[in-house]
């Protein structure tokens, strides 16, 4: 028991910071408290993706860089990645023809080493991207709904007087029914 809570410790913070933020919400009359409890509860749900997506002993998703001569100026350059260079060497051993015995020797080499490299990336063990891209584009959309949402209390501020729950509904219900207790 005391394993699996060892090897999951990072969910139980941000399971508190969830239902600490959800408690804000229901429980909180006030308009900006929701809001922060919002904001608590989002970011809690930003964690537990990132917590999610990482890979312990995965690399960055990029490919290393290196050069690639065929012997006849053909090479692919610095930095030309593995899938072009094994493009080239395929290009090189199907012109093999029209260089000779030696030119389609280093074409072979030339694909092969493109060959090597991606089988060299497939044995790598990379992170995910995707929910760290996923993360940071949510965070840009929760700050703006934050602003629209406190923009929105200082306009009922301004409208009713009030950030209050129960003093928003007793205004709401005064003007419904026209009395004026």
């Amino acid at each position: 028991m005391l394993e699996i809570l060892a090897e999951r410790f990072t969910y139980i913070p941000i399971i508190i910071l969830m239902m600490i933020g959800l408690y804000v919400v229901i429980a909180t009359g006030n308009l900006v408290k929701r809001l922060v409890g919002l904001s608590l509860f989002q970011t809690s749900v930003f964690l537990l993706y990132i917590t999610i997506g990482k890979v312990f002993g995965g690399a960055p998703p990029i490919l290393a860089e290196y050069k690639v001569d065929d012997g006849y100026g053909h090479g692919g350059g610095e930095g030309a990645p593995a899938a072009a260079d094994a493009a080239h060497g395929a290009d090189l051993a199907a012109g093999a023809a029209d260089h000779g015995a030696d030119a389609a020797g280093h074409a072979g080499d030339a694909a092969g080493y493109g060959v090597d490299a991606a089988h060299q990336a497939a044995e790598v063990l990379y992170s995910n991207p995707l929910p760290h891209v996923l993360i940071l584009t949510a965070i840009v959309v929760g700050v703006a709904t934050l602003a629209v949402g406190l923009a929105l209390v200082v306009r009922i501020r301004e409208a009713y007087g009030t950030i209050e729950d129960d003093a928003l509904n007793a205004a709401d219900y005064t003007l419904e029914s026209g009395s004026a207790e």
